[in-house]
């Protein structure tokens, strides 16, 4: 099968190849049977892409029911709204961005503001992000509609922080522009689908300060210049291109961060379902508390997870059930109540949440 993108890589997968980080650090090693933790994990530690064995690709997808908590969300009045906001949006920011970069037109980023803060705030109607993220899935655009979407959780993330409005409507421009390099690395290595060269997937890491190069030459907050430079810095040191620790990497990159991220691992694309926010929660726990801003991904986990209390779920081992306790100390395994059982995840380590249903 060859290289194969993160964002499209699906359970029962084979690695070819062990898989490193960007500091030569053991992530997966070959040979390995991905599951959707360990795809989380790629997708934590910033891989883009590793290769898969030949004969590893053909993984059925996870079939959805008539009843499905997604496929009741998209017939809903408020997703087809919100779908086509978004879909007039990623079209506004592909004309204006790509113009910016390739034409040196002037950058107009409170249009794109303004469009997030209409999405997420219609008059009379409460959006969830997070699910709408969840299920905005015939976009493969590792661009803009990312961006976009990166934009829309820094915006929900900065009020979680309890940020003012203003930093608010900065840390939603922050996540709107953080992709901007990417328009200057050439399209064919982007998209490439067979393995990356050394020397092209260098080229690719160069992104960040393509992105903040192209920032200087317009008048834009300090903050959107060093969120394109820094947002896949890490609190430990192992990010890029820097190798910052915490302390000196901006407040706002920090943010940004964790939203692309989060965006990365849970957004639906065309060829396969986004991950559970749980699988998502626990890599977070599992690899991130010293990577990302500890005060930071324990208010954005929190909040994630006060969002599905009374869910309804799928289990690994087939049970459903209704999310009615969390547990505090380990986000991602509540207590279900399955019938008349009450499954406590955290004591139970061999179970998992499957699904939302």
């Amino acid at each position: 099968m060859g290289r194969v993108d993160t964002d499209n890589l699906k359970p029962g997968m084979v690695l070819e190849v062990d898989v490193y980080n960007y500091n030569d650090q053991l992530i997966l090693p070959e040979g390995l049977v991905l599951n959707e933790k360990a795809i989380s994990k790629l997708a934590g530690y910033g891989v883009t892409s590793v290769r898969i064995k030949d004969d590893a690709g053909n993984v059925p997808k996870t079939e959805e029911t008539e009843n499905s908590y997604a496929t009741r969300l998209r017939a809903t009045p408020e997703f087809k709204k919100y779908k086509e906001d978004f879909e007039s949006t990623v079209n506004l920011m592909t004309q204006q961005l790509s113009d910016v970069v390739k034409k040196n037109a002037p950058l107009d980023a409170k249009i794109l503001v303004d469009r997030a803060f209409d999405m997420l705030h219609p008059p009379g109607v409460k959006i969830n992000v997070f699910d709408m993220v969840h299920n905005m899935r015939q976009y493969d655009d590792i661009t803009f509609a990312h961006s976009l979407n990166v934009g829309l959780i820094c915006n929900v993330f900065a009020m979680w922080l309890g940020l003012s409005e203003q930093e608010v409507r900065l840390a939603t421009e922050c996540g709107l522009l953080h992709d901007i390099g990417k328009l200057a690395i050439p399209e064919d290595i982007i998209k490439k689908p067979d393995k990356l060269t050394k020397e092209e997937f260098e080229m690719v890491k160069t992104h960040p300060l393509e992105g903040y190069k192209i920032l200087q030459r317009y008048e834009v907050d300090d903050h959107v210049k060093k969120a394109a430079l820094m947002h896949h810095e890490k609190c430990d040191g192992t990010g890029y291109p820097l190798g910052l620790t915490g302390d000196s990497t901006d407040y706002y990159a920090k943010l940004v961060a964790i939203a692309d991220v989060y965006e990365a691992m849970t957004a639906s694309r065309q060829y396969r379902v986004g991950l559970c926010p749980f699988t998502v929660i626990e890599a977070f726990e599992d690899e991130g508390l010293q990577k990302y801003d500890t005060a930071m991904i324990m208010t954005f986990l929190e909040k994630i997870v006060d969002t599905y209390m009374m869910s309804r779920v799928r289990l690994s081992n087939g049970m459903e059930g209704d999310i009615i306790f969390i547990n505090k100390q380990r986000l991602s395994r509540p207590t279900v109540k399955c019938g008349d059982q009450y499954i406590d995840l955290a004591k139970q380590k061999d179970l998992r949440i499957e699904m939302l249903l």
